[in-house]
C-alpha cells in the first residue's frame, strides 16, 4: 500500500531514518509493538462488530 503511494526510495529512506534515530536494536520492539497493537485494534473491531451482530435493529425504534 505505502509502496503504491511513495516509491521504494523514499521507502529506503524512511528506514534508513528510522535506523538512526532509534538504533538498530530497537526497530524489533517498535516492530512487536505494533504488531501487538494491531492484533489489539482487530479484536476491538471483532468484538463491536459480534456485539452489533446480537443487538437487534428493533430496539432503537421502541425507545
Amino acid at each position: 500500500m505505502i509502496a503504491n503511494i511513495a516509491g521504494p526510495d523514499i521507502i529506503i529512506l524512511i528506514v534508513v531514518i528510522a535506523v538512526v534515530l532509534f538504533g538498530g536494536s530497537a526497530i524489533p520492539k517498535l516492530a512487536r509493538n505494533l504488531g501487538s497493537a494491531k492484533t489489539e485494534f482487530e479484536k476491538g473491531l471483532k468484538d463491536a462488530k459480534a456485539k452489533a451482530e446480537t443487538d437487534s435493529p428493533n430496539e432503537d425504534k421502541q425507545a
